[in-house]
């Protein structure tokens, strides 16, 4: 185990909290010792839900351990059926009440409650959150969805009715999903699609016994759907569409795999300009951010859509891509190799950091950690994958999804390098003797402005005194360190700021490896000169 300060993923209960929350009807109760009820925050201020989620926590103290705590988790199954009346409940275990093996799903079971009652076996030592959000689903969809059909029957028809599916994947806490639904959900009408069951996000246990009706499923984040979708597809014969829907490109293979599968028409969606992506990628404005290099972390799902986005529908250069759920390093591997690197497969933050360093890219996308690193190095940044903060839950319709997601997604990535550059032109123009700071407005004229106010003239001795020499350089263990002198540091702050990391960064090195223990203007072009043969 390692301390950190900052985690990718919470433990899997956390995982199971996001299903039972999205979820009606449905109610957890979760063995677990006092101070471990941190996790309702996370859902009532970060997602800002109106309601606490429908968790019951045994919340036992440390001078219960020497007592039957097994007592007490029966006595809050019970409790909580009579208070809340659920159609279905699952009961398991947090990561500190895990060591104490109660077996809650051994318990609720002796207490023969008149309803579903599913064992979680969430091992927190050994998976994560996200993973714990897929166990769960898929539990909840293997014990309630029904019974497979009988050998021989056939599948009803779609005859005389329009297609019928299911969506699988949104939950609560999940990055853009309730917005994601709306998108989807709007493009599934506009082919002349039902949905069947949405789920977990607003189903309820009598919903999930309804599943197998539909024709087929679509699973939008496989972190959280694709298990409980392979279930499905082996009992009922459903087949799933896992294509994501981000981007133009992929929106696009998504409406046709659909259409594919259900004999339908597609062109009538995909006539027009359902998104202004394209052309906004294509106009003067963007044409500049043509091979900006980009950093990409994030769950492997938005990782891995919004490289393809990156790369093949705004022109950037991917860099670096990686992601923090090992369970989908392979995907993550394959697309990175497509790009020509080496993926980041890790949950530690600071080797994400030093990843980003390595790779001196001109803007990251990643999660809520990523902005804190990009910030630190004075890099854009873009969030476009959980963790995520409040700000990251608009109250706006803000998808990723579909084709109001791709405009969307054009917002998110290319107005930061906008804006970097308008920064970097009023930083160019600051001291121009007809922009800077203390310039008059320029609708005054010349000899009817405002007089500059007189400097004191202590403030004019002081100005007057020479600049303190530049202390001289050091030696550490035989390296070489530079130093800047003012015109340097100067000329550097006329590179846009997205590149200036990396200018300073090179002109560092190129003086140590000339031994240059000043680095002056003629350093700086010396080194540029260098590096761009």
């Amino acid at each position: 185990m390692q301390l950190t300060v900052w985690t990718y993923e919470g433990p899997p209960h956390i995982g199971a909290m996001r299903v039972a929350t999205a979820m009606r009807g449905l109610h957890y109760v979760l063995h677990a010792p006092q101070g471990d009820t941190y996790a309702d925050l996370l859902f009532t201020m970060i997602e800002r839900r109106d309601a606490r989620p429908p968790v019951t926590y045994t919340t036992f103290q440390a001078r219960d351990l020497g007592s039957d705590t097994a007592a007490i988790f029966k006595d809050a199954v019970a409790a909580a059926y009579e208070r809340f009346k659920p159609e279905a409940m699952i009961v398991g275990a947090s990561c500190t009440a895990e060591l104490i093996q109660d077996d809650p799903g051994g318990l609720a079971k002796a207490l023969a409650l008149p309803i579903p009652v599913i064992p979680l076996d969430l091992p927190a030592y050994q998976k994560k959150e996200n993973w714990g959000a897929s166990e769960t689903f898929y539990r909840l969809v293997r014990a309630l969805s029904g019974p497979p059909p009988a050998a021989g029957t056939a599948r009803a028809s779609a005859d005389g009715r329009r297609p019928l599916c299911n969506i699988l994947g949104p939950t609560a806490l999940g990055f853009r999903h309730r917005d994601d639904l709306i998108e989807i959900r709007s493009l599934l009408d506009r082919l002349g699609i039902d949905v069947n069951v949405v789920a977990p996000m607003g189903a309820t246990p009598s919903d999930l016994g309804r599943l197998g009706a539909a024709d087929f499923n679509v699973v939008l984040y496989p972190e959280v759907a694709r298990v409980a979708a392979q279930y499905l597809q082996k009992t009922f014969g459903q087949p799933m569409v896992e294509t994501v829907p981000i981007g133009v490109a992929a929106t696009i293979r998504f409406v046709e795999e659909i259409a594919a599968l259900t004999g339908i028409d597609p062109s009538p969606v995909l006539a027009g300009a359902p998104s202004r992506l394209p052309w906004y990628s294509r106009s003067v404005d963007s044409t500049y951010l043509t091979g900006k290099r980009v950093f990409i972390f994030g769950d492997a799902t938005h990782a891995v859509a919004m490289a393809r986005v990156a790369a093949t529908e705004l022109g950037f250069r991917v860099v670096g891509l990686g992601t923090y759920a090992r369970e989908f390093a392979r995907e993550v591997r394959a697309e990175a190799e497509v790009h020509g690197i080496e993926a980041t497969i890790t949950d530690d933050y600071l080797d994400v950091e030093a990843a980003i360093q390595a790779a001196q890219p001109e803007m990251v996308l990643g999660t809520q950690m990523e902005r804190h690193i990009a910030k630190r190095l004075g890099l854009p940044c873009a969030v476009i994958s959980a963790p995520i903060h409040v700000q990251d839950f608009p109250a706006r319709h803000s998808p990723q999804m579909g084709f109001e997601g791709a405009n969307v997604l054009f917002d998110t990535l290319v107005h930061p390098l906008m804006m970097g550059l308008e920064e970097h032109l009023l930083g160019m123009f600051r001291e121009d003797p007809e922009f800077h700071d203390g310039a008059a407005p320029s609708h005054h004229t010349r000899h009817g402005g405002p007089s500059p106010a007189p400097v004191p003239e202590a403030a004019q001795a002081a100005l007057a005194q020479p600049a303190p020499p530049p202390s001289q350089p050091t030696a550490k263990d035989t390296v070489v360190v530079s130093l800047w002198d003012a015109a340097a540091e100067k000329e550097l702050k006329k590179i846009p700021f997205f590149v200036r990391g990396k200018a300073r960064a090179n002109t560092e090195r190129f003086a140590r490896e000339q031994a240059l223990p000043l680095i002056t203007v003629e350093t700086l072009y010396d080194a540029k000169a260098h590096f761009g043969r």
